[in-house]
């Protein structure tokens, strides 16, 4: 089956986290034709793949395999109808792009070994949109099972012209938490507000003081995003509820930033609940978390001069908000971290641009991902995607003798 193919197979056929069996069996069937050793069911449904060339260091890739319950929109002859459990189901996030060009890289690495020694680690990690999926592998005994590597490689597909590369050293993809809160109020009748607590007007409350968190408390030259994306409270238009829930995401880079983000939303909802007269303290629960995505400075130089021979453009494309759990791996196996960003727009999009800033305003009229409207050319992005893998994988482990 050639890229394409691939990609439309699996972009038809999208998975949720922990649950990509379908798209696990594929990965696990090519990276076998390839010529790679095998492991299935690491970490919940993970594949590991090892190809070993002789003496040397090695070098995981990573690929990240889940969907979002999203509806896709894109009107593509291979767009996903899938429904789970009355969901719609949709790689509106492009990890079927990561997965085919995992596959391309590893397909062209095993095709020509006189090229590289060493070995090959091909990570397929499930429920990265969960947070939970390079955890499961770490637990599950990566590393023990299958050797440290010495470099972590990985990209990711976004709205920048396909053909292009975006990579950074640093911090490069940004922390994430998502925080869920209850407050607790006193349920009564609408006509009688005052024998009730109403969790409805501490939530509203809590909302607006929430934002002062980045306006008021962090300074400017530092990085925080609260964003509440959820308020679920009351059935009836005349009934006080007795509880009222917020969702939470904060994306910060900084450590400390952190932490005093998250001190300042404790201390936020608990100062409502007690301004309101809450009969009890609010609930405050971390349901997830991301670490930010940090680069090695030196392993991005040594990977630059490989990456630019695949691309006509490799461009800083600056901090990202979004998150990623691929450092996990880094950290874990105390090895260096390489991730970047892999064009996927149209590059007709962006015929006649002139400037920086002319391509930064077209990026951001692009359907992004997690939008019903994603979906990336299929190339020159996944040639492009396939390449720079390939060629990284390469800076990293030595020519055979």
């Amino acid at each position: 089956m050639d890229l394409a193919d691939l990609y439309r197979d699996l972009h038809q056929h999208p998975e949720l986290g922990f649950a990509e069996t379908r798209t696990a069996a594929v990965a696990a069937r090519e990276l076998r034709a390839a010529g790679f050793e095998v492991t299935e069911g690491v970490g919940g449904t993970g594949v590991v793949g090892v190809l070993r060339n002789g003496d040397g260091p090695t070098a995981l890739l990573r690929a990240d395999m889940d969907a979002l319950p999203v509806e896709e929109k894109t009107g593509l002859p291979y767009a996903s109808t899938v429904v789970v459990d009355g969901n719609p189901v949709a790689h509106a996030c492009g990890h079927d792009v990561h997965v085919t060009c995992l596959v391309g890289a590893a397909r062209a690495l095993a095709a020509d070994r006189s090229t590289w020694s060493g070995t090959v680690l091909a990570v397929c990690q499930p429920a990265e949109e969960l947070g939970g999926g390079a955890n499961a592998m770490v637990d599950d005994g990566l590393f023990d099972r299958f050797g440290r590597p010495d470099v972590v490689l990985g990209q990711h597909v976004a709205p920048i012209p396909a053909g292009m590369l975006g990579l950074r050293a640093g911090p490069t993809f940004a922390a994430a938490d998502t925080i869920r809160i209850t407050l607790h109020g006193r349920g009564g009748h609408g006509s009688r507000p005052e024998a009730a607590v109403d969790p409805v007007v501490m939530a509203a409350s809590a909302v607006l003081r929430l934002q002062t968190i980045a306006s008021r408390e962090i300074a400017a030259t530092d990085m925080v995003v609260v964003t509440v994306g959820a308020i679920h409270a009351g059935t009836a238009a005349n009934i006080i509820p007795d509880d009222a829930e917020l969702l939470l995401n904060i994306r910060t880079y900084d450590p400390d930033v952190r932490d005093r983000t998250l001190a300042a939303v404790e201390r936020i909802v608990q100062g409502e609940a007690t301004a309101a007269g809450a009969p009890k303290p609010p609930d405050v629960t971390i349901e997830t978390s991301f670490p930010a995505t940090v680069n090695d400075p030196d392993a991005v130089e040594r990977t630059r001069p490989a990456l630019t021979a695949t691309a006509p453009f490799v461009v800083d494309p600056g901090p990202v908000t979004g998150s990623e759990d691929v450092g996990i791996f880094a950290t874990a196996a105390d090895a260096p971290l390489v991730y970047w960003l892999l064009g996927g727009a149209d590059p007709d999009a962006f015929a006649g641009a002139t400037s920086m800033d002319d391509i930064r305003t077209r990026v951001a009229a692009q359907p992004a991902n997690h939008s019903p409207l994603y979906a990336p050319v299929i190339n020159p992005t996944l040639d492009q995607g396939t390449n720079a893998l390939t060629a990284a994988t390469r800076a990293w482990l030595p020519p055979s003798d």
